[in-house]
């Protein structure tokens, strides 16, 4: 079909697969003969060697000059049998050399000018259409500068794990954010990168969008997953998932890969976040399938996977944990140790009402005396004149390190370690806390701040309070050391299964002999606080939460130690063997 009967839209691209092909020079071919008089003639392959633009079609038995079907003028029509080479086909074996040349012409053929648009089209640099779409060299020069230095800018930004934009963006903001006020403080300190910047750069090619931003960051992060993978090979290798919804409520499933390396060292390395539409199983299953198919890796060489406890996770049928197991019986299922443990203290503060109870009350506190710098303020005042008074009495020492100035620590959500030093601070600093609670509910100006105010200092001066003050302390005060061992890099498996029995060991012998010593220390706090304790261990208790009518004949003794003490670390170390067999 002759090339200018091809749809304008897709011209440039058939002529640029002729052009990458090459002429059509079938040279071990049977060439067919002809008779010309009394002589038989054919084509003769090695006119290839002459004639670079010489094309022979074994189905017309014809030469075909392939320039001139590309790019000849069709404004010449047939005129002059021009149209032979491009589009009739030449196949007189008589004439064939003269007819050749005949048809290169001197510079200002057809076939010389269609030569010259092939050149021009081969090196699009030259043609005019280039010319005007691309800069000339000192702009390409620049760009490139300008974008080494956007680049330089990105990768910093990325390392250091900072916010790109910022909240005015506009010419006349002080601070811009961290792309573009690094880009300009790069520019005024390097003149080379200053003259290819702002108006030294053309208006459409600043390289400061946010969309070129976004572009240069999913460049860099192909580039680090490339080399991620490069780098795992043919190894074997584990796989890490967990799941959560960001700011924006969407579901987003988080995956890390762990292998061996060349030089024998464990390697962690996080592949991406990808966004799921839920987090059943089946989803996530094949959210899974669908990266290992993109990044070439392949489920076979699967050995190990882990999750957290959640069933879409690790459900024993329909989780993601089996499903996986199907494609790859290999793939071993292993569930974070600490993780195991925090789900200990977790389900202890969720199944046990006393427990729950007074966590909630420890944030109420920790809410209440952090609400604004003036409490934080008086709080550290109060615990600083306390603490001198201490000193002079001799209660505590000095020393390097000691009595440092602190304050009330926040606990978390999900990491339940922090609750053990809140619990550690707020019997440290209970004269403190006390005295802030107190000023809010006397001074305060908010009925419905005194209202809490007076509700927490009610619950902080019950013995019951204090009790399980100490008991958590205890508690988490053996657990948190464990939990700290066991996300250490160097861990083992053979140690850490030693840590959890050194542990479980601590937990039962609390319960065979930490009552009396737990029960001292918590009288001893109720005195030199001045808060009201049972003057009888065995005097009868009514206990919160049951009916009156009951007539329950529960003891403080029998309440604290059975149902409160016994009950905790019997939970506790019932969940340690089932998470930990």
């Amino acid at each position: 079909m002759p090339i200018e009967k091809y749809d304008a839209n897709i011209k440039d691209e058939v002529r640029r697969s002729y052009v990458a092909k090459g002429p059509c020079q079938p040279r071990t071919h049977n060439f067919p003969k002809k008779k010309y008089g009394n002589q038989y003639r054919c084509f003769n392959p090695s006119w290839f060697d002459s004639f670079p633009w010489l094309e022979y079609s074994v189905e017309k038995d014809s030469a075909f000059c392939l320039w001139c079907y590309l790019f000849k003028p069709t404004t010449y029509g047939l005129q002059s049998g021009r149209d032979v080479f491009s589009k009739l086909g030449y196949n007189n074996w008589k004439n064939d050399i003269s007819t050749f040349r005949d048809h290169e012409g001197n510079v200002t053929s057809i076939h010389n000018f269609a030569a010259d648009k092939l050149e021009l089209f081969k090196n699009r640099r030259q043609s005019v259409t280039q010319k005007i779409s691309q800069h000339s060299s000192e702009m390409e020069v620049a760009y490139r500068v300008r974008l080494t230095a956007v680049l330089d800018i990105v990768r910093f930004l990325l390392r250091q794990g900072l916010a790109f934009r910022g909240h005015d963006e506009s010419s006349s903001s002080k601070n811009k954010g961290n792309f573009l006020e690094l880009l300009y403080w790069y520019g005024a300190r390097v003149d080379k990168i200053a003259k290819t910047l702002k108006a030294n750069a053309p208006g459409n090619n600043q390289m400061t969008a946010p969309k070129i931003q976004k572009d240069l960051v999913h460049s860099c992060a192909e580039k680090v997953r490339s080399l991620i993978i490069e780098d795992i090979g043919d190894r074997i290798f584990s796989l890490m998932v967990d799941e959560a919804r960001d700011i924006s409520v969407k579901e987003q499933m988080a995956i890390v890969l762990r292998y061996v390396d060349s030089r024998g060292q464990v390697i962690k390395r996080f592949l991406c976040v990808e966004h799921v539409t839920d987090t059943s199983s089946h989803t996530l299953k094949e959210a899974i399938d669908n990266l290992f198919a993109k990044y070439g890796l392949s489920l076979s060489r699967l050995r190990g996977q882990g999750y957290d406890r959640a069933s879409n996770m690790r459900g024993e049928f329909n989780g993601l944990k089996s499903l996986i197991l199907k494609d790859n019986p290999y793939a071993r299922y292993i569930h974070c140790f600490a993780h195991q443990l925090q789900l200990v203290v977790v389900g202890l503060a969720k199944k046990m009402s006393i427990i729950n109870d007074f966590f909630s009350y420890v944030i109420k506190i920790v809410n209440l005396v952090g609400a604004s710098c003036k409490r934080k303020d008086a709080l550290r005042q109060s615990q600083h004149e306390n603490t001198i008074t201490r000193i002079e009495k001799g209660v505590i020492s000095t020393g390097r390190g000691c009595n440092q100035q602190t304050s009330l620590a926040r606990p978390g959500d999900t990491r339940w370690g922090s609750h053990y030093y809140t619990i550690l601070r707020l019997q440290m600093m209970w004269p403190a806390v006390m005295d802030v609670v107190g000023n809010v509910h006397d001074d305060g100006t908010n009925p419905d701040q005194q209202g809490v105010a007076l509700g927490l200092i009610d619950r902080m001066e019950r013995f019951e309070f204090v009790f399980i003050l100490f008991l958590m302390k205890k508690v988490l005060g053996i657990t948190n050391g464990l939990s700290q061992a066991l996300q250490e890099k160097n861990q083992n498996i053979v140690n850490a299964l030693d840590m959890v029995e050194g542990v479980k060991f601590k937990l039962q012998s609390l319960r065979d002999d930490g009552w009396d010593e737990l029960l001292a220390n918590v009288s001893k706090f109720c005195v030199e606080n001045d808060i009201e304790m049972p003057n009888n261990m065995e005097e009868r208790l009514l206990v919160r939460g049951r009916p009156r009518r009951e007539k329950q004949a529960t003891t403080y003794l029998h309440y604290y130690r059975v149902e409160v003490f016994y009950s905790v670390l019997d939970m506790i170390m019932q969940d340690m063997n089932s998470h930990f067999s």
